[in-house]
């Protein structure tokens, strides 16, 4: 498999995974949503959605939202989680939106696996004039020794994790020079969702059975043995947000 197919399949993995994205994959910040999106954006478009991690923090914040994602399994977690929001199927690439018809687009979590120039170009046909793209990514900190061992597991074999980059956007001259800032903050989780916040990567989603449930034992066995793990019903994960934001030229 090439590495472009290789994207293709992990991008296209989640809509197996979706029930566990949206129990165990982490929200955001409010000083992520202050950062990216201007407090007088009226109309902000989500992209790249999911299961409406995002999404919900926009809704609370009070901006009028419409939700794009390609995957039926996590527009559908979505729309179960805040049925008030327009959701709609699309890409980064191609997106059934008016031109010049939201204040803000975020992306969170999936910048990586976009065709950076052909999604700058759509983001800039459904932003106003002036409007703002923001890309966003939590990342977990791996500084702490359990968190670097549980990433190690997760990554096993993965021949794509080194080639997935989280850093500055490529959003073409039709875009301002991007801002960046990073937020640290945790999110509390079961001990035992640590097992099926794995499942939830792309990377074990694709692996046969006995090979996925051999690693995730393996986080089972890191949670039960860990001295900052072992015996604890409740886990700080610690991660840091790194948010970029430019502007429409």
């Amino acid at each position: 498999m090439s590495s472009t197919d290789d994207r293709a399949a992990r991008a296209a993995s989640f809509q197996t995974g979706a029930a566990g994205y949206r129990a165990t994959r982490p929200s955001y910040p409010d000083e992520v949503v202050r950062w990216s999106v201007p407090a007088d954006a009226r109309d902000v478009l989500d992209l790249a959605a999911g299961t409406g991690k995002l999404t919900e923090r926009l809704v609370a914040f009070g901006f009028r939202v419409v939700a794009v994602e390609p995957s039926d399994a996590m527009r559908a977690e979505l729309t179960a989680l805040l049925p008030s929001v327009d959701a709609r199927p699309g890409t980064a690439e191609r997106m059934d939106l008016p031109d010049a018809s939201v204040d803000a687009v975020t992306v969170a979590q999936a910048w990586h696996w976009v065709d950076a120039p052909a999604a700058a170009r759509e983001i800039a046909r459904v932003l106003r004039p002036g409007g703002r793209v923001a890309p966003v990514w939590n990342i977990r900190d791996e500084s702490v020794d359990w968190v670097a061992r549980w990433t190690e597991i997760v990554h096993r074999g993965d021949t794509l994790g080194g080639t997935l980059r989280y850093d500055e956007p490529e959003l073409g001259d039709v875009f301002t020079q991007p801002e960046h800032a990073t937020f640290h903050w945790t999110d509390r989780l079961r001990a035992t969702d640590l097992r099926v916040l794995a499942a939830s990567r792309s990377h074990l989603l694709l692996l046969p059975d006995d090979e996925r449930e051999a690693l995730l034992d393996e986080i089972d066995e890191l949670v039960g043995t860990h001295p900052d793990l072992r015996g604890r019903d409740v886990i700080d994960v610690p991660y840091r947000t790194e948010c970029y934001r430019a502007h429409l030229q």
